[in-house]
């Protein structure tokens, strides 16, 4: 079952209260943080509060039940817009709440879909206890599936907006496919947007593209790469080349599933 009592979020510098639907037992990960500490990932959560300002268009893709996309909309307020993609219905659900409970219909635009480099259908493998580790393939045979909707962001996001100044995108290992479908739209932006992505090259290989792939791609922005240091709470730069370096490394260690987030665009003072 899910929480029926919204979670508050506690994380000082919010101007307003804002308040969160979780899942119940089930989520063994994201859902039990929330509840005991009102914040999830916080120097990533400080990080994009520093950065968006209001008027900004965020773009949350992997949006799981809302966290980031209602962060992000307190950010850029009535004048800004979100556009939240999450794929899994029960997920998604707990995302419309959370939308509706914090009073920001107006600004997220909530979307039933993945996002990949063509409209296309898919299909999402589900995990039993880790609600925000679903995945767009399959490992073991083991988990269960249902299908789902997936959107070319570059032609979904052309039609809707001008420009998008900050991308989040966490999907569990088809972040190469996402960022493909988003490349025609951000080569064309006269300034560059900010991309904060979770790479694991363990996921990224399962999914049939590898880190270094994912890497020379985001290389082609020509902008440059910082490794989000969660541990001392810092931007680090970092090369394409280094970075790549790293997840050779990692695959050559069988099943180690070591990941970072890292953020490709301008850094704090940019």
């Amino acid at each position: 079952m899910k929480q029926l009592i919204p979670i508050p979020l506690r994380i000082p510098e919010l101007a307003h209260e804002l308040a969160l639907f979780v899942h119940g037992a089930r989520d063994r990960v994201i859902s039990p943080r929330l509840r005991a500490e009102g914040i999830w990932e916080p120097f990533e959560t400080r990080l994009i509060m520093s950065l968006l300002e209001p008027g900004q268009v965020f773009v949350d893709v992997g949006a799981n039940l809302g966290y980031f996309s209602v962060l992000a909309a307190s950010c850029v307020g009535p004048a800004g817009s979100v556009f939240a993609f999450e794929p899994e219905p029960d997920n998604f659900d707990l995302l419309r709440r959370n939308i509706e409970h914090n009073h920001y219909a107006e600004i997220i635009r909530a979307e039933m879909a993945g996002l990949s480099a063509r409209d296309e259908a898919g299909q999402l493998f589900l995990s039993d206890d880790n609600l925000g580790d679903h995945q767009v393939f399959d490992v073991d045979g083991a988990r269960t599936s249902t299908d789902i909707r997936l959107l070319c962001g570059s032609e979904y996001l052309h039609a809707r907006t001008r420009h998008v100044h900050f991308f989040k995108i966490d999907t569990q290992g088809s972040e190469w496919s996402v960022v493909q479908g988003l490349m025609p739209l951000l080569r064309s932006q006269l300034s560059p947007a900010r991309i904060l992505v979770e790479l694991t090259p363990l996921s990224l290989r399962q999914a049939g593209a590898s880190g270094r792939q994912l890497i020379e791609k985001l290389a082609e922005l020509q902008q440059p790469f910082w490794i989000v240091d969660h541990i001392e709470h810092q931007l680090v730069p970092s090369t394409a080349e280094s970075l790549a370096v790293w997840c050779d490394n990692v695959d050559t260690c069988t099943g180690d599933a070591g990941f970072m987030n890292i953020l490709v665009g301008p850094g704090q003072n940019g």
